[in-house]
This record gives structure tokens, C-alpha cells and sequence, in this order.
């Protein structure tokens, strides 16, 4: 199984102008069958489902950022923890 993952080296570029770079991973096979029913309930990607997973995990621990992540220009903070 292969993902995409966002960073600043790496060569293709979404529409943002983010770098994108391509990583692999290791998974059970009911774990590949459990992300393949997501993806397919929610209408993503495989790599879409786990970016999105990801990020709302990240954003429920750290809703201030961390010192290497910080919030989007604008956006509400609604917690007091960093890991920065």
C-alpha cells in the first residue's frame, strides 16, 4: 500500500503549491479492509481517508500547533496545548 504525505522536499505539488512525497506503510490485512470501508463510505482516496484521519487526530491533540505546525493564517484556537 502506498500514501502520499505532505512535505517540503519532495517532488509534485497540489494545488496549494504543496510539495507532496509518496510513503509506504505497513497494515494487516483487516486493517487495509477496514481503511478500504471508510474510503469507500466517505467517497476518498485511501491515501485521502488516512491524510484526513490524521490531521483531525493532530488537530484534536494539538489545537494550538506544535513549534514545527502552526495554525492556518485566521483560524480559531480553541485550546491552550502546544507541543512546541
Amino acid at each position: 500500500m502506498v500514501i502520499e504525505a505532505r512535505s517540503p522536499g519532495a517532488t509534485g505539488r497540489d494545488g496549494a503549491g504543496t510539495r507532496k512525497i509518496v510513503r509506504s506503510f505497513t497494515a494487516t490485512r483487516q486493517d487495509l479492509e477496514m481503511l478500504e470501508a471508510i474510503a469507500r463510505y466517505h467517497g476518498f482516496s485511501k491515501s485521502g481517508t488516512i491524510t484526513s484521519l490524521v490531521r483531525k487526530e493532530f488537530w484534536r491533540l494539538f489545537p494550538a500547533g506544535t513549534g514545527a505546525v502552526k495554525p492556518d493564517r485566521g483560524a480559531r484556537v480553541t485550546g491552550r496545548h502546544h507541543a512546541g
